[in-house]
This record gives C-alpha cells, sequence and structure tokens, in this order.
C-alpha cells in the first residue's frame, strides 16, 4: 500500500490550519529565519501550536531552514533546528550541508535548492542521510520515474502547481548579482520577471520591452495519477506568500483529486493523514492567483510555456468583448458577474491592462473607468472573483475523522473504545454499578454517546453487546465519552515525530559541477563536509566570492525554442547572429549561451 501526501504550503499559522482543513497531509512552513522566503517567516510558538493541530489529523509539519549559512549564523541555526524538534516538526527542509547530522529526530529533506535533477545526485542525498528530496520543477514523468526506479529507497518529492523558477533552484545569480539579495538566502528579488530587450550582437532587436524569463504558473492537475505511477509520494504546492484564499481553493481542489485516485485503487494507494472535509465551495483553479498555466516540462520540451506579456497574474478566461457602448460594454460569454470583479486583458501594445467593475447587469459591464484600449473582439480575463473570494473568506471546509465506538460491560463498569478505522485505538474505563433499566436503553446511550461536538472526530458507528439492559447516566456517558475522545486526541498529538533512519557515510563523493561554486559552500562546516566526502578544491559561495564566469541562471526554458528557432526540435534557422543578449532599460546586459547538448541556456554576466 503507497501512502499519497499532498503538501500545502504555510505562510503562517493561519494559513496552515486552513490547509489542514482543507485537506492537506502535511503542510510546510518558515521558521523565524533561514527560510527561502525570508518574508514568510514564523515563531516557535506558532508552528508549536500547528504541530499540535496539525498531528490531530495524522497531518504533518515541515519546517523550511533552506537557505545557505554564514559561519556567524551556526550557532543560532543550531539552537533553532533544537527548539523546532522541541515544537514538534516533523521534518525539516535544508540546503545547506552543515546541517545534516543536525536535525536530531526529525527527518532530513533535501530542499529543491539543493538541486535535485539528476540519478547521481539523489543517490548521494540518500547515501549521505537524507529521508526525502524535492525534485527539481523541471523533470518531466518519464525522469522522475527514472529517479524512482533507480533509487527505490528515496522518497520523492515533486511540485504540481503554483509559480516556476526560470533557473534550476539553487543555481539562480542573478538576484545577488544585479540586486545584492540573494535567492539562496530568501531574497529572491524575482529578475526573471522583469522586462528585456532581446537583441543580437550587431545590436539589432529581436524581441522588444518583453518579460522574456517569465514563466507561466504550473498546474499539473491533469498529471497526478501519472506521477503517482511514476513513484512519487508527496505532491507539493508552492505558495508561501500566497493568502489564505489561495491555499483553501488550491488545497481542495489537489485534495480531491488524489481523494479519487484512492477511491478508485483502495488496494494500491492510501492518504497519509485522516479525516474527511466538506466544503462549502467548488474547488476551481482559475479562479485564485496565476499567470496562466503550464505543465511545463511533464512531457518533455513543448511550445507555451512563457508568458512574456506580463509576470502579472491573469486569472480565468471569461469571454469577449462584445459591443461597447459609452460607459459600459457587453460581453460575449456564459460567464456570471459582480460588482467589484477584476477583469484584464491584453491591450494592442501586448500590455497587461485591468479594471475594476462597478456595476453589472446581465452581460454588460460598467466599468469604474472605461478603459481606451478596450476593442470589441479582445480577450477578458477575471483576476479578482469577488463572489468567490467573499465565500473564501468565510470558514469554507470541516473537516472530522470517522470513528467507531464500542460500549462494553466491565466487572466493575463500563468501558468505551473508540477506533479509527485503519488507525489507532484506545479504551478508556469508569467504575459505576450496573442498574437494570427499566425501558430500552440503546438509542439514548447512542445519542449520548456521539454527541462529539467541535472535537475532530464524527462518529461513524456506534456498537453495544447483544442484549445489553443497563441504566447508565447522562452524567456517566458523557464522562466515558469525554475521556476516550481526549485518549485518542493523546495518541495522535503526542508524539508522531518520526525517527529518521538514514545514516551520514563519508568518503561519498558528490556529483560535480563544472563551477564550484554551484555548491553553495557558505560556511566551514559545509566546507569540511565535502572534504570529508572526498571533494577537493571547494570554493565558496557565489555570494561570498562573485565569479564571473559562472552561469547567472540555468534555465530549461530556451529562448531558441520558444522563438521558434531551434533546429534541434524542428525551428527554422536564426536570422540574427550570435550571441543573443538580454538588456535591462537601464543598459545592464546579459548574455545568452545556449548549451545545446544539455538541451539549456545559460545567462551570463556581460563580458
Amino acid at each position: 500500500m503507497r501512502h499519497l501526501e499532498l503538501l500545502a504550503p504555510a505562510r503562517d499559522l493561519e494559513c496552515g490550519k486552513a490547509a489542514i482543513d482543507h485537506g492537506a497531509d502535511a503542510v510546510y512552513i518558515g521558521a523565524k529565519r533561514f527560510g527561502a522566503r525570508a518574508a514568510a517567516g514564523n515563531s516557535i510558538d506558532d508552528i508549536a501550536e500547528l504541530c499540535r493541530y496539525a498531528h490531530g489529523f495524522g497531518a504533518k509539519v515541515y519546517v523550511t531552514v533552506n537557505t545557505i549559512i554564514y559561519d556567524e549564523e551556526l550557532d543560532v541555526t543550531e539552537r533553532l533546528l533544537s527548539e523546532l524538534e522541541h515544537a514538534g516538526a516533523d521534518a525539516v527542509l535544508v540546503q545547506d550541508m552543515a546541517l545534516v547530522g543536525r536535525t536530531g529526530r526529525m527527518a532530513l529533506h533535501a530542499s529543491t535548492q539543493t538541486d535535485n535533477r539528476t540519478i547521481e545526485k539523489i543517490r548521494w542525498l540518500r547515501n549521505i542521510g537524507f529521508d526525502r528530496v524535492v525534485l527539481a520543477r523541471e523533470l518531466s514523468v518519464g525522469e522522475i520515474a527514472e529517479i524512482h526506479n533507480a533509487v527505490p529507497d528515496m522518497e520523492l518529492e515533486v511540485f504540481v502547481h503554483g509559480a516556476l523558477c526560470v533557473s534550476y533552484s539553487g543555481l539562480c545569480y542573478a538576484s545577488q548579482q544585479c540586486f545584492g539579495r540573494s535567492a539562496n538566502r530568501g531574497e529572491c528579488a524575482q529578475f526573471c520577471r522583469l522586462r528585456f530587450d532581446l537583441t543580437d550582437s550587431e545590436g539589432r532587436v529581436v524581441e522588444r520591452g518583453k518579460h522574456l524569463l517569465s514563466l507561466k504558473d504550473m498546474n499539473q492537475s491533469a498529471n497526478i495519477e501519472r506521477l503517482v505511477e511514476a513513484g512519487a509520494v508527496s505532491f507539493k504546492i508552492e505558495g508561501r506568500l500566497k493568502d489564505i484564499t489561495y491555499v483553501k481553493n488550491v488545497t481542495a481542489a489537489y485534495s480531491l483529486i488524489l481523494d479519487d485516485i484512492v477511491r478508485r485503487h483502495p488496494d494500491k494507494y492510501c492518504r497519509t493523514s485522516l479525516g474527511r472535509c466538506r466544503y462549502t465551495f467548488t474547488p476551481n483553479l482559475y479562479k485564485t492567483f496565476n499567470r496562466g498555466f503550464t505543465t511545463y516540462f511533464a512531457d518533455g520540451r513543448c511550445p507555451d510555456i512563457s508568458s512574456p506579456d506580463t509576470p502579472k497574474a491573469i486569472g480565468e478566461f471569461v469571454g469577449t468583448v462584445k459591443e461597447l457602448r459609452g460607459i459600459s460594454f457587453t460581453v460575449a460569454g456564459v460567464a456570471s458577474f459582480a460588482n467589484g470583479d477584476g477583469i484584464c486583458f491584453i491591450n494592442s501594445n501586448r500590455e497587461l491592462e485591468g479594471f475594476r467593475v462597478n456595476r453589472v447587469e446581465g452581460n454588460r459591464l460598467f466599468p469604474l473607468k472605461m478603459p481606451l484600449s478596450l476593442k470589441p473582439g479582445l480577450h477578458l480575463y477575471r483576476n479578482n472573483d469577488r463572489e468567490f473570494e467573499k465565500l473564501l473568506s468565510r470558514p469554507s471546509a470541516v473537516r472530522k475523522i470517522p470513528i467507531e465506538l464500542s460500549l462494553n460491560v466491565t466487572e466493575l463498569g463500563f468501558s468505551l473504545c473508540a477506533g479509527v478505522y485503519g488507525g489507532r485505538s484506545v479504551t478508556t474505563e469508569i467504575e459505576t454499578e450496573h442498574v437494570e433499566a427499566a425501558s430500552p436503553q440503546h438509542d439514548n446511550i447512542v445519542r449520548q454517546l456521539t454527541k462529539l461536538g467541535n472535537t475532530i472526530y464524527e462518529c461513524a458507528d456506534v456498537t453495544l453487546p447483544v442484549g445489553f439492559s443497563y441504566f447508565i447516566p447522562g452524567s456517566k456517558l458523557a464522562q466515558l465519552r469525554r475521556i476516550t475522545v481526549e485518549m485518542l486526541e493523546k495518541a495522535y498529538t503526542s508524539d508522531i515525530v518520526r525517527v529518521s533512519n538514514a545514516g551520514i557515510r563519508h568518503g561519498v563523493i558528490p556529483p560535480e559541477y563544472s563551477h564550484p561554486v554551484m555548491y553553495n559552500i557558505a560556511n566551514t562546516e559545509a566546507r569540511q563536509f565535502y572534504a570529508d566526502c572526498g571533494m577537493n578544491g571547494t570554493v565558496p559561495a557565489f555570494e561570498l566570492h562573485s565569479d564571473g564566469s559562472v552561469p547567472l541562471m540555468q534555465c530549461r526554458h530556451c529562448l531558441r525554442y520558444t522563438l521558434g528557432y531551434c533546429m534541434k526540435h524542428g525551428g527554422r534557422k536564426p536570422s540574427w547572429r550570435e550571441p543573443l543578449w538580454l538588456s535591462l532599460p537601464d543598459g545592464r546586459r546579459f548574455r545568452l549561451e545556449f548549451d545545446c547538448h544539455r538541451c539549456q541556456m545559460n545567462v551570463m554576466s556581460e563580458s
């Protein structure tokens, strides 16, 4: 039986609890420091509270401590890891090898920042003590299956939804180079979302003012079962900076997909946590933040993965402009609208333009301010659905764990056994005299025992011994029910932290990089770790020793291919003369290097 895990993001405690309520089997959250999203830090107390809440459902909490660490920060980081273990965290995601062996009873997960895209890398990470790897987003379903078949004892976590980095994670130095803000320190300035000109070696403009490195958002909702079959065990939603409505909607959507897979294959798969969710809304992935969707490289290289016109949210397609009339216009389509909706379109200059709906009359919309560039035939998108957002701003899901109760007669009184189907069970006994009932008590006893109120449980069945004929006071039944439920909660929340079984093995040489700086070695202990693994010639991380020969970005996204000029994939012969250059409005230029052997595009500093 394979256990499948839906892993949702938690910007904060509120988002984390919402993720659990809406079907997550685990959540990942940033600690107060050293997370790859510096703006999404949380206190130890909040993480402890989230652990208590999640563990009640058998769900887990993973904490991101996945930046590179400087020497003066090692002691603070070690204290943080100890605090996280005490708070009940189940695993820690790390990038810096100085933290290997320091996570105590918490499992050790290799963040996607460690650049996990080859069989050799995953095998090395297993050998040095990691329990799980978060695979690179760029991998295809087939490549994931190859890794699983080659290293079957390593847990594989895959991203299935959300924003995409154009560079392989952990190997992007553009933000550090251009703005002094390191992506490997959680301070990415989103260089890839900027507007560029693309010119050739003779200064001819190939593309002007486009967001050439900005990708659409990932959506693998149609590929989840294929990813399961490929060997992935955890399905990760990106979004530790996203708001609670995003977390609710996207988590619910993917939870329903996993539930359907389990329902159709009950002998092969099950969820890793407990409980059934009931929603007050119908999840719709197009109704929350998205830049348009792509399956990225799930089936290999494919066109239309980028969003060159805008890096902003587009949302769902809602129709086309039919007729303009003064301060209003009509929409051809079947969507319904509400006052306050946010509508956008791509204007004739290929720029995103938007407006707020002030009034609605059927399919006629009255913008707060009529856009001058609106024309019949333009495609319209809704990037803010007012009614949907209002629905999700309220309590929108209830998650309950079905339990079975069994009442029995004991020598000194009565006992109540409460069990979770396929899970744990507890038994409580109270002492009270056996009094024969003057009338049947079955219905009253069932009614009293199933009053589970605001607990996380709901009663699926109550059984009493055949011929049960005793009277039990309501107060005794309530006491028996309360104590039993408390014991069941403690059984799941007391200690579900998994002890990592992986042992650290030195002398295992890591896969080789073309540039030693790419090991991201930022402290003496990481340097010593690599030396113990048998690697010679370590150099400091880019953040400590900028090296102009190192690519600022290594991308599977390729502008040659996107523009139709990749002859390897059937494109036409380029009319430009290389090298090509990306230029920012302030004049800074970045040379493009096409590594066709690896099917990779590198973004280099000007040289």
